[in-house]
């Protein structure tokens, strides 16, 4: 009971705050099919559904709960109807990407994420303008980002990719691994452990499902081979997680050949031109006419190339963030959370103690 407890993640923070909820139990997300649903209890599982009252206040897609949430409900067993979920307690991260449509609204893809590995496949589906966008939103769900380059068997030259992406993700580990060799998944192994949590996310057939299931031991999750082109196809279609034999738990997710941006973290991602920024002789330089633009002077010597500096214009608009600056960001992003000026305030003074 104790082990099951601990590789779900009831850690002493959630336990602590889940007793402020008199009169429900604890548990945490392990799946959803559309309104319903799985969550997980200490003593076994339940079927659930959200409150009226849950439903009632929700601003956005984000306020409902997601794989990964530790929420609280009003029964130990579903014998007399579905358990109804009354609270979703505090997230320490929570990957969050825009929805298509017309009308994109923000879709949570997975919470209380501890790491998150970011997939791409060292074949058709190699493109670093993506991973740039897959990592920008990475670093800001609260995640730790781990970059893990699969099917290197396809590739005449892995190390020359991996230099690659390190270049372009400065500081954060980049892995080479290959479903087809069956001790290809190691490298994955140092950052599991009891009560974390990892997530795959990366597009279609990227080889997700076939990692997973080496970490599991068994085959729990489709996969499927590579079509004509040299891309795989789709298999895993709803979120879901799963514990670990080694302890932890994992969370699948379906692929995403795009990923639609809400919010992302563009100061770290792109910390390379934030740097080159500073060095500019006018604070305010527009990197189009000025003399003295560190960036103009970065792309004409190839310091930096046109295509990174491109999608990070392209990514500062989708998040609408253009022309803000960091504190800027910061105060948008704050307001977005909590609303009224009373809360921004407390908010930003909270945020300032923690940044001295």
């Amino acid at each position: 009971m104790k082990k099951r407890t601990e590789n779900l993640g009831f850690t002493e923070r959630i336990q602590n705050e889940a007793q402020m909820h008199e009169g429900l139990y604890a548990g945490r997300v392990i799946s959803q099919h559309k309104d319903l649903y799985t969550v997980a209890l200490i003593e076994g599982e339940v079927h659930a559904e959200v409150s009226g009252k849950m439903r009632y206040l929700a601003a956005s897609p984000i306020d409902f709960p997601v794989v990964g949430d530790f929420v609280m409900v009003d029964r130990k067993d579903d014998e007399n109807g579905y358990a109804i979920i009354h609270a979703i307690l505090t997230r320490k991260s929570l990957f969050v990407r825009k929805a298509a449509g017309r009308n994109p609204k923000p879709q949570a893809v997975g919470a209380n994420i501890d790491v998150v590995f970011l997939c791409m496949a060292l074949n058709n589906d190699y493109n670093l303008r993506r991973l740039e966008r897959y990592f920008a939103v990475a670093l800001d769900s609260g995640a730790v980002p781990v970059i893990v380059l699969t099917k290197s068997d396809l590739c005449e030259d892995p190390l020359e990719k991996k230099r690659e992406v390190e270049e372009i993700t400065i500081g954060y580990d980049v892995l080479v691994t290959s479903g087809s060799d069956e001790h290809g998944y190691e490298a994955l192994k140092p950052y599991l452990g009891t009560g974390k949590t990892v997530a795959f996310i990366g597009s279609s057939g990227v080889g997700k499902s076939t990692l997973i299931n080496r970490l599991l031991g068994r085959e729990v999750m489709a996969t499927q081979g590579l079509r004509n082109d040299d891309k795989g196809r789709h298999t895993t279609t709803s979120r879901e997680l799963l514990l670990l034999p080694e302890g932890g738990a994992v969370i699948d997710t379906p692929g995403m050949r795009e990923l639609g941006i809400d919010h992302a973290d563009l100061e770290e991602s792109f910390v390379d031109i934030m740097e080159l920024q500073t060095k500019c002789r006018f604070n305010d330089c527009s990197h189009e006419k000025e003399p003295g633009c560190a960036i103009r002077h970065a792309l004409e010597e190839g310091f930096l190339t046109r295509e990174r500096y491109e999608n990070y214009q392209k990514l500062k608009k989708e998040t609408k963030y253009d022309g803000l600056s960091s504190r800027q960001i910061e105060e948008k992003k704050i307001r977005e959370m909590f609303g009224g000026k009373k809360e921004l305030k407390k908010a930003r003074k909270e945020f300032k103690s923690k940044n001295r």
